[in-house]
């Protein structure tokens, strides 16, 4: 089946990108129905409309309250009737109620290997602790941060020298087909969260996927 997606983004926009480049070369069984960003002066905002697709800006600075902002943020999202929404790069928390609302049909991708490195600055955190491999995740959004089911992970070995900038790098080249091939196992029905466990193809996942390069998952 066809996925139609709500992306969620704060920043540049790269994974935006990897999602519209997926869909126009037929990697991606989806469309994107709606971008939504916290910020207006976003890179990522630009991206979205110069790839012609309907983009709204949702910034705090309106509204009394955290929850004020999240209900104003997902009805919107909700009135473009999603499938999944997918967070690609937005930086803000979301609050528990719009979280549980949606479980099950809102996915994050983040830069480590969880349940290490959780929140920001993952690639500094990897760096200080002299772990020997990083990565990234994708996961279903929970109320805990960074804390719910993850699906699917990328590994990218720690290199002598790396700083948080060429580890950052490297990840990034691996979010973008890990975030597509997930999304391509959700589009085809072999992904799903049935009571708080990843199931693939109806069956608990022990772990979560690994995607090594240049493999495709099953």
């Amino acid at each position: 089946m066809s996925l139609d997606l709500a992306v969620l983004v704060s920043g540049r926009g790269s994974n935006l990108q990897a999602l519209v480049d997926a869909i126009g070369d037929g990697q991606l069984d989806a469309r994107i129905v709606g971008v939504f960003c916290d910020r207006a002066n976003a890179p990522a905002v630009e991206r979205a409309r110069s790839a012609g697709l309907a983009t709204q800006v949702v910034a705090p600075r309106g509204f009394a309250t955290r929850l004020e902002h999240d209900a104003a943020l997902f009805d919107a999202i909700d009135a473009r009737k999603p499938d999944l929404i997918v967070c690609a790069g937005y930086m803000r928390l979301i609050g528990e109620r719009e979280v549980q609302a949606r479980r099950g049909r809102l996915v994050n991708i983040h830069p480590s290997l969880l349940p290490a490195f959780k929140g920001l600055h993952t690639h500094a955190q990897a760096v200080a602790a002299g772990v020997a491999e990083h990565g990234a995740s994708v996961h279903y959004v929970t109320p805990d941060l960074d804390g719910g089911p993850v699906i699917a992970q990328a590994r990218v070995p720690v290199q002598p020298g790396d700083d948080a900038e060429t580890l950052a790098r490297r990840v990034l080249a691996r979010e973008h087909p890990l975030l597509v091939r997930t999304l391509q196992l959700i589009a085809q029905g072999r992904i799903a969260l049935r009571d708080e466990r990843v199931q693939l193809d109806g069956r608990p996942l022990a772990t979560p996927l690994q995607l090594a390069a240049n493999q495709r998952f099953p």
